[in-house]
């Protein structure tokens, strides 16, 4: 039976626009020119647990989600913690540690509770999985709760074990999840409508920079191949999620699921790395190399996540993957070596994701 997103989903993912736009603006902090690998690191480390727990109910309502007043009351409550989370995302994050963990662990109690009340109304295989999942993502918020007794570096060690450990239970517990399969159509749809809102931030990066500068040839220019190359990329992952996708497929779902972890990672870089294009003092070869590094993440999470899920005669063929990493190595090559202004550097991109776009969904 069809599994529908409820307006109290679409609402739960209102709160993630705020979150995403605070995270990807860590991005945006450039010193000589260059992006510091701290910054970035900053970035992951604050982008994970925001996707880990906006999945982890996605997960939940996946498979037990019932939409009646209790479940209601719960995601409400959610969203009081989602709210600390983004509160807390800045470049100094350990004077706003305290209301991130709030945030974070909040969200993964109430994800674990409601697995122990599903588990109390379901029977068999059903009550199995809830019952792994509600008692062991336990153990990853009592590894992360430690972190609360210490300082310094090992603070941050400990809280993202216990991430690390939340994240693996799924595929520890991966035979029994099998046992019930998520309901694809929804999964993807729930994934579909995250990935817009990545797709967003790029075009409010465009937005911020018309505001800011003077309207002329070069910015129109600029912002009309970003612009074209967000709306490729869309229709890129739209036409295939929507036509090439066996949505009848009967899986515990984990390759949609880590598969997007590195999508949703390089559409909230390639957000960040359009903007970077038109800095007046970043380094030329630094954005170009941070802009298509990100696309390369795009193409091979794209390629992993959804190989397994197309209908068997639309799957692509090793030979394929081969041609879209040459294309996008040859017009890496025309960027690095011949100094382009930032629409024209789009426009190459614009060309890739024609190709690829056409190549994936025809």
């Amino acid at each position: 039976m069809p599994k529908k997103v409820t307006w109290l989903e679409l609402f739960f993912d209102l709160l993630f626009v705020g979150a995403i736009a605070s995270v990807t603006h860590v991005l945006l902090h450039i010193e000589h020119g260059v992006l510091e690998w701290s910054v970035f690191w900053k970035f992951v480390l604050m982008f994970v647990p925001l996707w880990w727990a906006w999945t982890g109910q996605t997960l939940f309502i996946n498979r037990y989600g019932n939409d009646l007043l209790p479940q209601r009351l719960l995601i409400a409550l959610e969203i009081m913690f989602v709210l600390l989370m983004i509160s807390s995302f800045n470049l100094n994050f350990d004077a706003t540690y305290i209301t991130f963990f709030i945030g974070y662990i909040g969200l993964r109690m109430i994800t674990a509770i409601q697995y122990l009340f599903a588990a109390k109304k379901e029977q068999a295989e059903r009550r199995g999985a809830a019952l792994f999942l509600g008692k062991y993502f336990w153990i990853g918020i009592l590894v992360s709760s430690i972190s609360l007794f210490l300082d310094s570096e090992w603070r941050y060690v400990v809280l993202y074990l216990g991430i690390a450990l939340d994240i693996v239970v799924p595929i520890i517990g991966r035979k029994k999840l099998r046992q019930v399969p998520i309901h694809t159509e929804h999964l993807l749809e729930r994934f579909g409508l995250f990935t817009i809102i990545l797709l967003g931030e790029s075009i409010v990066a465009v937005i911020s920079l018309l505001s800011e500068e003077v309207m002329n040839v070069s910015s129109i220019c600029y912002a009309a191949s970003a612009i074209i190359l967000v709306l490729l990329i869309w229709w890129q992952y739209f036409d295939n999620l929507e036509k090439k996708l066996d949505k009848e497929m009967k899986t515990a779902g984990q390759l949609i699921i880590y598969g997007h972890l590195f999508l949703f990672l390089s559409l909230s870089t390639t957000a960040a790395a359009i903007k970077m294009l038109v800095f007046p003092n970043i380094a030329y070869h630094f954005v170009i190399l941070f802009l298509f590094g990100s696309i390369l993440v795009y193409v091979l999470a794209f390629s992993a996540t959804f190989h397994l899920y197309r209908v068997p005669e639309e799957r692509l063929a090793w030979i394929h993957l081969g041609f879209f990493l040459a294309l996008l190595l040859l017009l890496f090559s025309i960027a690095w070596f011949v100094v382009l202004a930032p629409a024209i550097v789009l426009l190459l991109l614009c060309i890739f994701f024609l190709i690829f776009g056409w190549i994936t969904s025809k």
